[in-house]
């Protein structure tokens, strides 16, 4: 079944606090929506003013307010890149915290990627080699706190359809999945539909973002990933490659949510999940 989500990473821009986008959420009719997290401290977020969540406070405190709101959490967000060498010492730590504040939300998994460049110095081997122990060690976590971790394609490695199979190829575990996103393959040069195709029962979890066409002309094949788009799911030059996607997973009986990721401007999210709701309908 095709569910509804958004990720409060949509409100980033706009200087607010998650009770914002959560408020958005359950005044639409979404069921969902997908966090952000901070290891430590940023002083914007305690001002009030960044919509993500400190893996220092306290999750049972928060699954109460959006329990108030009859809203649950699809996935944590956190996606300190593992293909650095920093990803041993800061994205280890990072990832198996959020798994336990996971847990405690109920929320059935935590979202990971590689780098959005190719670490300096370091070739393709060793860089495979960082990867594989970080998910060792994550995977650890994850199997004895029953969440999964899904790869998101973001960077260099995770768009390649071929590297991103020999990530998932290295451990033999239901626990290590994909976060798919529409917008990051297409942007990387990829065929979403494609990719969708190869991989749908890795997928767990989805990003649903459109692409403008400037940035399409802009960018495309020169980078691997974007933020949230500022076109509207469903006006941009990937609307017809999400049409596509939500039909190869209807048609696999695929069970999990589409996270809207478009930036919060007045109308978008809306004209975004009118889109959508009619799409996955059709």
């Amino acid at each position: 079944m095709l569910k509804l989500g958004m990720h409060v990473d949509n409100w980033r821009h706009f200087d607010v606090s998650y009770e914002v986008p959560c408020q958005f959420a359950a005044d639409n009719g979404m069921e969902y929506v997908e966090f952000g997290t901070i290891d430590g401290d940023y002083f914007v977020q305690a001002l009030g003013y960044n919509p993500h969540i400190p893996l220092h406070s306290d999750p049972l405190e928060l699954k109460a307010y959006l329990d108030s709101l009859g809203l649950k959490v699809s996935q944590l967000d956190a996606a300190y890149p593992m293909s650095t060498p920093q990803g041993q010492s800061r994205g280890i730590g990072y990832t198996t915290r959020s798994i336990q504040f996971a847990k405690a939300l109920d929320c059935p998994c935590v979202d990971t990627t590689d780098g959005s460049k190719k670490p300096a110095g370091y070739t393709d081997d060793e860089v495979m080699g960082l990867i594989k122990q970080y998910y060792r060690v994550v995977l650890d976590w994850a199997e004895r706190y029953d969440i999964i971790i899904n790869i998101e394609p973001h960077g260099p490695y995770t768009t390649d359809p071929d590297t991103m199979e020999q990530i998932l190829g290295f451990f033999d575990s239901p626990y290590l999945r994909i976060n798919f996103d529409t917008g990051n393959t297409f942007i990387a040069g990829q065929d979403p539909v494609a990719f969708v195709k190869r991989f749908r029962d890795k997928i767990s979890h989805c990003h649903i973002k459109d692409v403008s066409e400037e940035l399409a002309k802009a960018v495309r094949g020169g980078e691997t990933g974007i933020a949230c788009s500022v076109a509207a799911i469903g006006e941009g030059v990937n609307a017809e490659n999400i049409a596509g996607c939500i039909e190869l997973l209807k048609d696999a009986d695929w069970d999990g949510v589409l996270s809207i990721e478009c930036e919060a401007a007045p109308g978008t999210v809306e004209q975004s999940l009118e889109w959508l709701r009619k799409e996955i309908a059709r």
